[in-house]
């Protein structure tokens, strides 16, 4: 390596160069048993898995403002019910989410509605009833987030705001 004009160096000194080590280790490969061969397995039960997923919560509670909800229903219910379709969502493009997926969980659902469908927030109430219990209602949180079909997941959200009010039952499956 190079040294400034002005460091004081002896001119009998050698100059440093680099030397590789005596042993070599070998190259690292997957072989803990946490370690995970491919890609993500898929099943029932096993979500949706992607990046960055946590900060779907922060989207959330700055949407949570504009929710409108019916009586008898707890806006923390209504956010863990839909953070799974958002995330269902942000993993199907392998990116971590965005405030569209958010967007589009809550739409299809009528939460950013005044006046939803009756027979849509009948349907809803009893299925997001009690989500906010996050280690007690993990599969009815997946049925939530399953209901979604992957065609109106893969919409864009002026598609989903355009199709909401009249065809709400397609973009849940119904």
């Amino acid at each position: 390596m190079a040294a400034p004009k002005f460091t004081p160096v002896a001119p009998t000194d050698s100059p440093r160069a680099y030397g590789s080590p005596d042993h070599v280790p070998d190259s690292w490969s997957p072989d803990r048993p946490g370690e995970i061969d491919g890609f993500q397995p898929r099943g029932a039960l096993l979500g949706a898995q992607g990046p960055d997923q946590g900060f779907a919560i922060k989207i959330a509670r700055s949407l949570r403002p504009q929710l409108r909800l019916g009586d008898g229903e707890n806006v923390d219910d209504v956010i863990r019910g839909c953070l799974g379709v958002a995330l269902r969502r942000a993993s199907m493009f392998s990116r971590a989410p965005v405030v569209h997926d958010l967007t589009i969980a809550f739409t299809v659902w009528g939460y950013f509605d005044d006046e939803p469908p009756t027979e849509l927030v009948d349907i809803r109430m009893p299925l997001f009833e009690g989500l906010r219990h996050v280690g007690h209602h993990y599969t009815e949180a997946r049925k939530v987030a399953d209901q979604v079909p992957v065609e109106t997941l893969q919409m864009t959200p002026a598609q989903v705001q355009q199709a909401y009010p009249g065809d709400w039952r397609s973009l849940l499956g119904l």
